[in-house]
């Protein structure tokens, strides 16, 4: 009897645009899914496969405590055996707080924490007094939060107005909000005076309020009649209602809001750390804690290497496998200090993985997002590395990835497609790499590097003087306008300090698409997001005396059954969720009375039906006409005008928001890597675009490692040499062809590029 093979069997699968698909998938192998953005990757790796083994997991907890745990629903599939566990690393930005550091996030603090209560001298109490979150750890002064925030006046008062003439520029203390109403009608201030007309003692009361020991009345006028309230001063009211909290948990006012009429300064008193002052004389070998938050990872090694006391030694034991991970991946130049959120995608990435390194378990299977994303392709080699030691602990690796060096590494390939959307959903391919023909990933493996060897004429620049921003070293750098440039080098070179932070400083005006999410939900469709879902239900308003509300799906329109919804989730207690189409709307969404209307023979549905490129065709608004065609001119032509965002990939979603920043009319556009989530063919299309925005007399900046933007640009700029305290500095400035005879790392990968395919070595 032949052995039977140990793998993953799957099927009929048929969530999103999978077509009925069936396969074979071996364990203790790298499985690389590649294929267009879009043709279905996502859905058999995270909606079938992910979600199916989760479902099976929790089904071996009690019912209660199931039911305080996520709840899955089966994935639409015939069949799913042989899965194993699943521990799934995302693509998506890691959640958290302000607060949240490299530290907390690799539970490397508590250990730190738990150490310096121990061992450190003078001893303090416990290891949570040890935190900026504690009552006796925190900072007297910024509260915990490392940051003395503070209103400017001259930022908040323009002295020369009124208040009735929005003297206050802060828009909730603004005649617009009802406390900038209640200042204007309480009867303490002359609302028509300019406030450099005050006398000074009612400036003081506007400004800081009554003075120590006295009070100020002021009703609050209602439709009900005045209410008694007291006058608390403008500036206590800002400091007590906006800046003593986390200003980033704040809903109706923007935390850049706040910080526009601010000043924010590193605290005195703490110096940044956000903790104790009677903390920090609390010592280990002479380091306090804040110290040892800021050293980098490395220096860290070293300092608890050097912990010689028994019980300090058995916690730094704890610790130092953690803060190993990280370096092995890279990340050497972080510290623990690191704030979460200024990560860059390729940063997280490897963060997020080094998480799961320590695990001992195996027979695991890992499932990884396109784990290159943002990394530097001398940075691609250790991602290839990890992906081989987890293999070879006998688990199981899934990567979705369109990196070409990963894709090579393989044991098997699979590429979905053959298009993307309605056009995807199949299993183009499955085997060996030099099986791998006639598809866009064969065509991507064959494809040339082409270097750009006419760049356009450089005739001025946008110009950055000594910048030091973050581990920025002083630098100073012209940056063509009105030409195609790429700004490159390794992740923590300096990159996003540069052009995130010091460029958008000095140029403001700059339209800027970076990282991250679009905040998808099941109601947002790619019509509202794009800004044309109101100019369609006006044409309709207009076509049939209707109310514009009854072709919202939000509002009058939708079905009284369903409400908009388009499916139902009976409450089935302790079970499974199960989402059923809603009978009375067909899934529409709609009410029978929203359907019964129409524009040119077509109702409200049939009309979010179109795809981007039939509705170029059959909508006659200009608007709607231009804002779609940018959808096209990103490749995105296929997808329909009412698909849900919440229903695109990765590469989907980032040439959404390309395409809604592209209908801005502006002159700088700076992107931080656009190529995230894309196939090499995709990426042809977006270059096109970039081409064509240049040629029309914008400038375009892209933060990018993928060769082919590299090579086609008119200009290269190339931060280094290294990450962290080892970047920060200019290391290459010119064409792509110039780049080809210089000695840096981009340099090299550049050269390496154009030698695979021409086979010939390239001049030094």
């Amino acid at each position: 009897m032949s052995e039977m093979k140990d793998e993953i069997i799957l099927r009929g699968l048929k969530e999103h645009n999978l077509k009925n698909v069936d396969l074979n998938i071996p364990k203790e192998k790298i499985i690389v899914f590649t294929g267009l953005s879009g043709s279905g990757k996502s859905s058999v790796v995270f909606d079938t496969l992910a979600t199916e083994s989760r479902r099976q997991m929790t089904l071996n907890y009690p019912l209660y405590v199931r039911n305080q745990m996520p709840r899955y629903e089966r994935p639409h599939a015939d069949l799913m055996q042989n899965l194993s566990p699943v521990i799934v690393v995302e693509q998506r930005p890691i959640g958290g707080n302000s607060r949240s550091t490299v530290g907390t996030y690799m539970d490397i603090n508590p250990l730190i924490r738990l150490l310096f209560s121990r061992i450190g001298n003078p001893p303090i109490g416990s290891a949570s007094d040890f935190s900026s979150q504690s009552s006796f750890g925190r900072c007297p002064e910024c509260g915990g939060f490392g940051e003395v925030i503070a209103p400017d006046l001259n930022k908040m008062i323009d002295f020369d107005k009124s208040l009735r003439d929005y003297a206050v520029k802060f828009k909730p203390l603004s005649p617009s909000g009802w406390q900038g109403h209640w200042m204007m009608t309480c009867g303490l201030f002359d609302p028509d005076k300019p406030i450099k007309d005050y006398s000074e003692e009612d400036l003081h009361l506007l400004l800081y309020g009554p003075r120590e020991g006295e009070r100020a009345y002021a009703p609050f006028h209602t439709k009900n009649g005045p209410h008694n309230a007291e006058w608390d001063g403008l500036l206590p009211r800002f400091t007590r209602v906006y800046i003593n909290r986390d200003i980033s948990k704040l809903k109706q006012v923007s935390q850049d809001d706040v910080l526009a009429v601010s000043t924010h300064s590193l605290c005195p008193t703490c110096q940044g750390s956000g903790l104790n002052p009677k903390v920090l004389e609390c010592r280990i070998n002479g380091l306090n804690i804040a110290e040892y938050d800021q050293l980098e990872l490395p220096e860290i090694l070293e300092e608890l290497k050097n912990i010689k006391d028994p019980m300090g030694e058995s916690i730094a034991r704890q610790a130092i496998p953690h803060v190993k991970q990280l370096v092995d991946m890279g990340l050497g130049y972080l510290s623990l200090s690191r704030k979460m959120g200024t990560l860059s995608a390729g940063e997280a990435q490897r963060v997020k993985i080094a998480r799961h390194l320590g695990s001992s378990l195996n027979n695991i299977t890992y499932i990884f997002d396109e784990p290159s994303a943002g990394l530097h392709p001398e940075e691609v080699d250790m991602l290839i590395m990890m992906l081989k030691r987890l293999k070879d602990q006998h688990n199981t690796v899934i990567v979705i990835e369109h990196n070409l060096s990963v894709i090579k590494v393989a044991d098997e390939i699979i590429e979905m497609g053959p298009g993307a959307g309605v056009n995807g959903g199949e299993v183009v391919y499955q085997g060996k790499l030099e099986g791998l023909k006639n598809s866009p990933t064969a065509t991507a493996l064959n494809h040339k590097l082409k270097i750009n060897k006419n760049p356009r004429d450089i005739k001025s620049y946008f110009t950055i003087k000594r910048a030091s921003n973050n581990n920025l070293k002083n630098i100073s750098v012209d940056i063509p306008k009105n030409v195609l440039v790429c700004i490159s080098g390794v992740s923590g070179s300096g990159k996003s300090s540069l052009m995130l932070e010091a460029f958008t400083q000095k140029y403001p005006g700059t339209i800027m698409v970076e990282q991250g999410g679009i905040g998808i939900s099941n109601r947002s469709t790619l019509a509202t997001y794009m800004g044309i879902m109101d100019d369609i239900r006006t044409i309709f308003s207009k076509e049939t005396g209707q109310a514009a509300g009854l072709f919202s799906f939000n509002s009058r329109g939708a079905c009284p059954i369903c409400k908009g919804k388009g499916v139902l989730t009976p409450e089935v207690a302790f079970a499974d969720p199960v989402t059923i189409p809603c009978e009375a709307c067909g899934g529409t969404r709609y009410s029978d009375e929203a359907l019964s209307y129409r524009y040119r023979d077509k109702n409200i549905v049939e009309i979010l039906d179109l795809t981007i490129d039939e509705a170029i065709q059959y909508v006659e608004i200009p608007k709607i006409i231009k804002r779609v065609q940018t959808l096209k001119d990103v490749g995105l032509g296929y997808l329909t005008l009412g698909q849900t965002t919440s229903s695109l990939s990765g590469g989907e979603i980032q040439r959404l928001k390309l395409a809604s920043h592209l209908q801005k009319e502006g002159q700088i556009y700076l992107l931080d890597e656009p190529s995230l989530g894309l196939h090499t063919e995709d990426n042809e299309k977006l270059l096109d675009v970039f081409q064509k925005l240049v040629n029309r007399g914008n400038s375009v900046i892209i933060i990018e490692h993928n060769q082919n933007f590299i090579a086609a640009s008119d200009w290269v700029i190339e931060l280094g040499p290294g990450g962290g305290k080892q970047g920060g500095q200019i290391i290459f400035e010119g064409t792509p062809e110039e780049m080809l005879h210089a000695e840096t790392l981009t340099a090299k990968w550049l050269k390496d590029g154009v030698r695979k395919h021409s086979g010939q070595a390239v001049c030094n």
